[in-house]
């Protein structure tokens, strides 16, 4: 199951990246009062009129992904691993995360956001992941992503691969409504055999 709180998703990692990745987010939620914190595309995600902050953990890193461009520009200098084309940092040592230049990031977004409010010029969340270059593909359930995998012959052409990877994904995402009486005939009848 992909995680839908915070919370959760910190569970599920390894120590290591759990540790970290808590630390982040706690100095966000601290740094950053009224923020709203939610799971979106499996990235934590902290929102003030829009959202602001983006976290993920990666399998030897920790990506922060920020809202506000020009305040990324203006810490550049003080961090290494800084992406400025996409507001993104990466953080590659877990065990010695800057968090006194991150707070500072975290203070001079929500400053910066609070003057595009007034302004009226937020940036969409559209805008948002294809600055950060986010695929909403990316939010599929991890083991939808699996079975659709699993399913596809070697060698298969482009559309045998999309046509079975839909179905695939299709057969493991929970109907949204209820099955009608031919569904449920079909399903006690193959428990019967």
């Amino acid at each position: 199951m992909t995680p839908t709180t915070v919370g959760a998703y910190l569970r599920d990692l390894p120590p290591d990246r759990r540790v970290a990745m808590a630390r982040v987010c706690s100095m966000i939620r601290r740094s950053a009062r009224g923020v709203r914190e939610s799971m979106r595309y499996g990235l934590a995600f902290y929102e003030l009129d829009g959202p602001l902050f983006a976290l993920e953990s990666g399998r030897r890193h920790l990506s922060l992904y920020v809202a506000e461009h020009e305040v990324v520009i203006k810490h550049k200098d003080a961090l290494a691993g800084v992406n400025a084309n996409r507001s993104f940092i990466k953080f590659s040592d877990l065990n010695r995360l800057p968090l006194d230049v991150v707070e500072k990031i975290v203070r001079d977004s929500v400053a910066a956001r609070r003057v595009r409010v007034s302004q009226g010029n937020v940036p969409t969340q559209a805008e948002l992941l294809k600055l950060w270059a986010i695929k909403e593909q990316a939010a599929l359930p991890a083991d939808a992503v699996k079975a659709a995998a699993a399913a596809i012959p070697a060698g298969a052409s482009a559309p045998v691969v999309a046509a079975k990877a839909t179905r695939k994904i299709a057969d493991v995402t929970p109907p949204a409504k209820k099955e009608g009486a031919p569904a449920k005939a079909a399903k006690a009848l193959a428990k019967a055999r």
